[in-house]
């Protein structure tokens, strides 16, 4: 019952998000940027989004072998661009990511390790847009409207605080808790384990670096798209810090497919570095649509393959207890990511 409210409340909270925005800022903002979307914007969406899938399927591919799972690029590929898909049409907003774990792990017979593949690429991913944001707050603070500071400062606190500990207790507690009795913590210190193998060590964390920076380098410039599509003259260095924040708030567990926390983050923070609320509400709508777009290479993969999606609730149980140690708030997710 709780699982059923929460989903729930993550499916509303975009369109009331969204209604409070149209409330605030009209309808104008809407229509006139899908109105602007273009054959040249749609082209562009296609390329980045194809050079940002092959970024983190290539992310996938090194933490899973890291992990002792075969997986070549090609099936990463078209295996990555189902999840993107799945995740932008599907309400819980991480389907298409517990899919591929699941049939991964199942390919190669262990569902779990298969399960922990995909969430640590995912919390890569994940990492490197918390770094990014933290450097916004830190360097452009005037992005973030004054009375929401206080609360901004200390969730990235809480976020930078959790990026430190997950390595520390990799290092320092897994390797005793595998030990013990308690099954939850055994789960745990598998986890952790594997985060510093496939993760941490010196072999995996370069490349992942790499990758995940070169990934979010790709998401922005098809931001920098969708603003350029809705109108926005404003120079790229004005306008990558609200959307950095703007991707940040994608990863926040309400919404469906980063609609809504998206588009709010953007309105206000477009509106605070003074680019204009309407525009960055336009951007955010414009780059929700050419994500969706970049995604849809992801729908030929499922009528060419006739995957089965059928997620058995004891799969979605082994998924939450499997990836708990990185927390299901890195599951929210655009399509893109």
């Amino acid at each position: 019952m709780r699982r059923f409210q929460m989903g729930r409340f993550r499916t509303l909270a975009a369109p009331a998000i969204l209604g409070v925005l149209v409330w605030q800022v009209g309808t104008g903002a809407f229509v006139s940027g899908l109105r602007m979307i273009d054959v040249d914007a749609v082209l562009a969406a296609l390329g980045i989004g194809l050079a940002t899938t092959v970024l983190c399927a290539g992310r996938w591919c090194l933490i899973a072998r890291r992990l002792g799972l075969r997986l070549p690029l090609g099936e990463a590929v078209r295996d990555y661009y189902l999840s993107q898909f799945l995740n932008a049409v599907l309400p819980a907003g991480m389907l298409g990511d517990v899919h591929r774990a699941v049939r991964h792990g199942k390919q190669e017979g262990d569902v779990g390790r298969g399960v922990r593949a995909v969430a640590l690429e995912r919390a890569a991913g994940q990492a490197v847009i918390i770094l990014a944001g933290m450097a916004v707050l830190l360097t452009r603070p005037a992005v973030v409207p004054a009375r929401f500071h206080g609360t901004v400062l200390a969730a990235g606190a809480v976020m930078a605080v959790a990026a430190v500990a997950v390595p520390v207790l990799a290092v320092t507690l897994g390797r005793r808790w595998a030990a013990g009795r308690s099954r939850w913590l055994r789960g745990l210190a598998t986890t952790l384990e594997d985060a510093r193998i496939g993760l941490l060590s010196r072999r995996a964390w370069p490349g992942v670096a790499l990758l995940s920076a070169a990934t979010l380098a790709g998401y922005l410039a098809l931001f920098v798209v969708a603003a350029r599509t809705a109108g926005s003259t404003a120079p790229v260095t004005q306008l990558l810090p609200p959307m950095i924040l703007a991707l940040l708030a994608m990863g926040l567990p309400v919404g469906v497919g980063g609609w809504g926390p998206r588009e709010g983050v953007a309105t206000l923070a477009f509106g605070a570095a003074g680019l204009g609320a309407a525009q960055g509400l336009a951007s955010a709508v414009v780059y929700g649509v050419l994500a969706l777009v970049a995604s849809l290479p992801g729908a030929a993969v499922l009528l060419a393959a006739k995957v089965d999606l059928k997620i058995p609730v004891r799969v979605d149980r082994l998924w939450r207890r499997r990836a708990g140690a990185v927390g299901e708030r890195t599951w929210a997710t655009t399509s893109t990511q």
